[in-house]
């Protein structure tokens, strides 16, 4: 069976016929090669989610969400996105025959817009929605009596809005349990309204109902400072998660002011033991700095959020220095140009005229590293 479908019996019933994959899944969890080694921290792991059909995960999601559309007989998909939902929904949906309309996030970049779009999808960009709680919280409930009038459903990855889709990303677990066996276990997890990570503890319950002696890991939610609706009450031990007026951060995809599914999150990463981190955008760009120069991983900013949390985790002296530490990479660098931009300034080279000119170039960088 192809793509998260292979996982069939774990998921929503869905008809062979209405099963869509994009090779979707069965994404590598990599060793680190020398990060780990730099923090003293041997199995350090990152499951590149980044190397999906579209650049994310959220293929995970958009394979199960197009399914039950076309389960239901729908002739279109109606969809909010700051920018991967949008994309992978787009590629589904062009690749089974649906109209695809996107409320898109005000601010997500270009590349990730142009992707929607390259797809053929109808992209609306919505001034101050996902900045602002009231904005956002409309946004969502227009497209709700939109959808309720055409019989249909508004794909948002949530399990608030989307628990059929959502079951796709619970897949991540499924590959991590099969790869990785101990019991001094962590799985760090990106959050913006927190589906990733409550899909994460989920799928690995429901993993171990079917697999007798399966101990879950450690789930642990990891937000941007300026979009802490979750990580801080579930680490001060708050039962719920908390809105924010405005979201300030600038990582994309993580600009989620409401709660979603975040009492939820709170819930199921205490349960499996884990805690919450806010990180600063600042050691976000870092960390994604330092993916692509040391690990060769060239991931999104939000794809390096999990590293930033295992740092900030290092720090507090949460974690042991053999604990096996795997970070969720949430998508490909490509989808963020702006970002990649300023990771690429300290590494810009030259132009020349002659091949002399080539070898004093590169002569004089190596003097410089020696």
């Amino acid at each position: 069976m192809n793509g998260i479908w292979k996982y069939s019996d774990l998921l929503p019933s869905v008809s062979d016929n209405y099963r869509p994959t994009l090779g979707e899944g069965n994404t590598p969890l990599v060793k680190s090669k020398r990060i780990g080694r730099e923090l003293d921290l041997p199995n350090l792991y990152f499951k590149l989610e980044s190397l999906n059909p579209t650049g994310s995960y959220k293929d995970r999601f958009a394979a199960c969400a197009v399914a039950e559309l076309l389960q239901h007989g729908q002739r279109f998909c109606l969809a909010t996105s700051s920018g991967n939902t949008g994309a992978a929904l787009a590629a589904y949906c062009a690749a089974t025959g649906l109209k695809c309309f996107l409320a898109i996030v005000d601010g997500a970049p270009q590349g990730k817009l142009l992707q929607m779009q390259v797809y053929g999808a109808q992209t609306i960009v919505v001034k101050d929605f996902g900045k602002v709680a009231e904005v956002t919280s409309g946004v969502f409930k227009g497209l709700g009596d939109l959808a309720s009038k055409h019989g249909n459903l508004v794909q948002i990855s949530a399990y608030h809005y989307s628990p059929f889709g959502m079951a796709g990303v619970q897949t991540i677990a499924y590959e991590i349990a099969e790869t990785i066996s101990c019991h001094d276990c962590h799985i760090f997890s990106p959050a913006g309204g927190g589906g990733l990570t409550l899909a994460t503890a989920k799928g690995f319950d429901i993993w171990r109902q079917h697999h007798d002696g399966f101990q879950i890991p450690k789930v642990h939610c990891v937000q941007p400072e300026g979009n802490d609706t979750i990580a801080g009450p579930l680490r001060s031990g708050a039962q719920q998660a908390v809105a924010v007026q405005n979201s300030t951060t600038t990582i994309s995809g993580l600009q989620v002011p409401n709660v979603i599914d975040g009492t939820e999150v709170i819930a199921a990463c205490r349960a499996t033991g884990g805690t919450g981190f806010t990180v600063s955008d600042e050691l976000v760009y870092e960390c994604q700095r330092r993916m692509a120069a040391s690990e060769g991983i060239y991931c999104e900013p939000a794809g390096a959020v999990a590293l930033a949390g295992v740092i900030k985790a290092l720090e507090n002296q949460e974690i042991g220095k053999s604990d096996t530490l795997v970070c969720l990479v949430t998508g490909h660098g490509f989808k963020d140009p702006s970002a990649t931009a300023r990771m690429a300034e300290s590494h810009r080279g030259c132009s020349v005229n002659t091949m002399a000119e080539v070898a004093d170039f590169i002569e004089g960088k190596l003097e410089q590293e020696s």
